[in-house]
């Protein structure tokens, strides 16, 4: 028996990244994880900085680094509305290393002109882009 599916569209401001039947979705949004699987409820939620976790129609696996955006969950269809969106394999390990270090810096050394919230989602970004990373090579 097939599995069920459901379409999903992950796009950003400067393009679409995945148009396709999934199985199964994993995103973070503003109250915590979330797993969708065909037949969800419908829903309109914000998103963190974090990993689109997606299983194709034939089981293959594929990781989206997201920074932020907006979730919508529609029957038969769910869409990822991201302000920066890159694919997992395109991810540089060092530059994120970089700016998780540098981000880390500002927060504990803070200058006169210092934006904790600023500082904290740099922070953010940086290690959702290795927890990406890092889950692509399990």
């Amino acid at each position: 028996m097939a599995a069920m599916t459901t379409h999903l569209d992950v796009v950003s401001a400067e393009q679409s990244l995945f148009s396709g039947r999934v199985e199964h979705i994993q995103v973070t949004g503003s109250e915590g994880e979330l797993g969708i699987h065909p037949g969800h409820a419908p829903l309109l939620t914000t998103l963190q900085p974090g990993m689109v976790r997606l299983v194709k129609q034939h089981g293959e696996e594929a990781h989206i680094y997201i920074n932020g955006g907006v979730l919508e969950i529609q029957p038969g269809t769910v869409t990822v509305l991201a302000d920066v969106a890159v694919r997992g394999e395109e991810l540089d390990e060092q530059s994120a290393l970089e700016a998780k270090r540098r981000a880390e810096e500002h927060i504990a050394n803070p200058g006169t002109d210092f934006d904790y919230a600023e500082a904290a989602h740099e922070l953010a970004q940086a290690i959702a882009q290795l927890r990406v990373i890092r889950s692509m090579r399990k």
